[in-house]
């Protein structure tokens, strides 16, 4: 096993470059590079058979064996001490592993998959949340409005869990985009009669997610081709996001497998 390189200065370029990544939620489209933190961010990674530009170990996380295996899934493996680690590290308890990835090319949109779209949800807890849902079940695209927390950023995935790396992601679209999906939108409103349970959801379809505040923006309502709303006996007025999302998407799974 070849020996890790060593880095002990905190001005060290590569250093220099994560740090200002790992605090920067838009930095990757600068830099075309990726910063992901945590043994299982790396580990989903791993799963999906991809391999990072090269990873970076805390000198503890390299004296156990789980987390040395999984720092040597990359080609190049750069060693520091632990405390120059938790400066790159943006979790209360770092695992002192992370992986530098090459930012993933813009796929092209597929017009007939079932797909979300994210309507400026800013909360990068929401989007990543959403994602997870989306991969959970069995939604292979989103596609993310201008305005929308940008997908790739740390905190989304950190709260996404790994479910970028199985996920169809596009960022940074018009409401005019989506007239290529050949699929029907299919919104969330709170002022609809029709029912969530009780509706005639289309299958395959795109959701549509609005932000936390405003919701849909009436311009994409006024698109689709069916609004839902979700009841809620409990007297809530609404749903967060993330909440909901997880709601309809499992709703069209289950539609799907009867």
């Amino acid at each position: 096993m070849t020996e890790p390189l060593l880095i002990t200065s905190r001005d060290n370029p590569l250093l220099m470059r994560l740090r200002k990544l790992a605090r920067d939620p838009a930095g990757y489209r600068k830099t075309g590079e990726l910063w992901l933190e945590g043994e299982h961010l790396c580990a989903a990674l791993c799963q999906r058979g991809q391999r990072p530009l090269q990873a970076v170990v805390g000198d503890s996380a390299w004296a156990q064996p789980a987390l040395r295996a999984l720092a040597l899934w990359a080609p190049r493996v750069v060693r520091v001490p632990d405390a120059l680690f938790e400066g790159l590290s943006a979790l209360p308890s770092p695992a002192r592993l992370g992986f530098v990835l090459a930012l993933p090319a813009a796929p092209t949109l597929d017009a007939a998959t079932a797909s979300v779209v994210l309507d400026r949800v800013q909360d990068a807890g929401n989007v990543g949340s959403i994602l997870r849902s989306a991969a959970a079940f069995g939604v292979g695209q989103v596609l993310a409005l201008q305005g929308t927390a940008a997908l790739w950023s740390p905190k989304v995935l950190r709260a996404g869990m790994g479910a970028h790396f199985g996920l169809r992601l596009i960022e940074g679209l018009r409401i005019d985009d989506l007239a290529a999906l050949t699929v029907p939108l299919v919104g969330t409103r709170l002022d609809t009669d029709q029912l969530l349970p009780s509706a005639a959801l289309p299958h395959p379809c795109a959701w549509v997610l609005g932000h936390e505040g405003q919701g849909v923006a009436p311009a994409l309502l006024a698109r689709c081709a069916l609004t839902v709303r979700i009841p809620q006996p409990g007297g809530e007025e609404s749903l967060n996001v993330a909440a909901a999302a997880a709601v309809c998407l499992y709703e069209s799974m289950r539609r799907c497998d009867q």
